[in-house]
């Protein structure tokens, strides 16, 4: 009897500790509950990371656009992408990082409930909720068009549903007018009396004037990505954007980096504390801004060789200390990050005027975009109204038609900017690169091939895209990409 109650006795103390043991292993200090704002901060974070850093294993655009070359590690100015697996690292960090961050911010924000203390303060709180869910439709617009414009088909409408490991994919066509629609949406909902994210956001500190003529931008960008495809479509949204985008710096999307770690500019990291003594300006860059004696040279660059700066042969194995290397301004940990700026708006309005989508003068846009972004780096008055003047850049003097004008300023005026520099080089063919003759590709890269464990985990939906786009190849064009 004595031993039957020590056994249940036992068993009691055996189920209390039992209970307490499970309780050890809650994290109280862990976040289970992620506010909506926070989750918005992080999607801005990490999107503007990813277009800012150059980090080999997940952005490679400023050597696709043939600004930088590598010294040593030559794999990726090469166009090989798949040794380090860039597409899957550009892939996740868009899908997981940010767009699923954006996603998971509406839905709680959306999910919200206002409590009616006043008719007044009811109102307010509505339009504030509003202003907010239509800042995030904006930000998921420019995320999914970074992955078209990466990729081409992708999955889209049930990508982010976390139960469906097997999403099929959407044409890059049909996601693009999709997005522009939820974008005008966006842009109809915002209402500049009332506030949205405050300090949370990083791009405008919830200034919703700013985020209105940053929607607007974003349209133009998209409209004249249509141009060559849907040149209608392409007039209307141009047309209707055009009177409030950002035409000076001041205006400007950029995220704000600090001298301290986690918190620096990912090129700092990139560069500094990995201590990666590799990148170096391109000839093909440096060579053009030579011979147009291009006074931010000083500011893209340093280390003159002879007097003179000198790019590395692009693609080239070469020995890091005989070349000019990247500006020093780029080794500080807080230069800012930019997503959009005034000299790209600028150059898409020339265009624009070029193509009789409105009226205006395209010289003065063009002239425009240059001084904008002279004025970024730095450079005086004096010196880009005497670069402006040079035959070779004056618009009514500069060789060949707008595309060639505006597209070889343009790739000028977004360094550091990879990832556009890319993209309208595509875009509008100029300037006219070539492949290093080292490449086991034949071109500059029309697009990314998809991640390799998409044929593994996703091989149906895979198999079907591939098909569709003419072959899962670098020089499979995305749908705006026509010669």
């Amino acid at each position: 009897m004595i031993k039957k109650i020590f056994l249940i006795g036992l068993g009691l103390v055996l189920a209390q500790c039992s209970n307490d043991l499970e309780e050890l292993n809650v994290n109280e200090k862990a976040f289970t509950d992620v506010p909506a704002e926070t989750l918005m901060s992080n999607g801005q974070r990490e999107l503007a990371d990813q277009l800012v850093n150059t980090n080999v294993n997940r952005n490679v655009f400023r050597l696709f656009a043939q600004q930088w070359s590598e010294a040593t590690y030559t794999d990726e100015a090469r166009y090989n992408i798949l040794t380090r697996s860039i597409p899957e690292s550009h892939w996740n960090i868009i899908y997981r990082d940010v767009l699923k961050d954006f996603d998971e911010s509406y839905k709680r924000i959306e999910a919200e409930e206002i409590v009616e203390v006043t008719p007044e303060q009811f109102a307010t709180d509505t339009a504030v909720k509003t202003n907010k869910l239509a800042i995030i439709q904006i930000q998921q617009t420019l995320a999914w068009s970074i992955l078209v414009d990466t990729f081409g088909d992708i999955p889209f409408t049930d990508a982010l549903d976390i139960d469906n490991i097997n999403p099929t994919y959407t044409d890059d066509e049909e996601i693009y007018m999709t997005i522009i629609d939820n974008l005008e949406s966006a842009l109809d909902m915002l209402d500049a009396s009332y506030d949205s994210f405050g300090g949370q956001d990083l791009y405008y500190q919830g200034d919703v004037s700013s985020w209105i003529t940053f929607g607007n931008s974003l349209k133009l960008r998209l409209g004249m990505h249509l141009a060559d495809v849907n040149p209608t479509k392409a007039e209307q949204m141009v047309s209707e954007a055009a009177s409030d985008v950002i035409l000076t710096n001041a205006q400007n999307a950029t995220i704000s980096y600090f001298s301290t770690t986690p918190n620096t500019n990912p090129l700092w990291v990139d560069l500094v504390q990995s201590n990666r003594r590799d990148f170096v300006p391109a000839d093909t860059f440096v060579t053009a801004l030579n011979d147009l004696e291009d006074p931010r040279r000083p500011v893209f660059f340093q280390d003159p060789v002879d007097g003179e700066f000198l790019g590395a042969p692009y693609g080239s194995t070469v020995t890091y200390d005989n070349y000019s290397h990247i500006g020093a301004l780029f080794f500080t940990p807080d230069l800012e990050g930019v997503i959009f700026d005034a000299a790209e708006t600028n150059f898409l309005l020339a265009e624009a005027v070029e193509r009789n989508f409105i009226a205006g003068s395209a010289e003065d846009y063009y002239d425009a975009a240059i001084t904008a972004n002279m004025e970024y780096w730095g450079v005086s008055n004096a010196d880009t109204a005497a670069y402006l003047a040079q035959a070779d850049v004056a618009y009514s003097t500069a060789a060949g038609d707008f595309k060639q004008k505006i597209g070889v300023q343009k790739w000028i005026a977004l360094y550091n900017r990879g990832f556009e520099a890319w993209t309208e080089f595509r875009r509008l063919d100029y300037p006219q690169l070539e492949a290093p003759v080292q490449s086991a590709f034949d071109a500059v890269p029309k697009r990314f091939t998809y991640p390799v464990i998409e044929q593994n985990l996703n091989n149906s939906g895979y198999s079907a895209a591939a098909s569709a786009i003419g072959g899962d190849e670098l020089s499979t064009p995305v749908f705006w990409d026509v010669d």
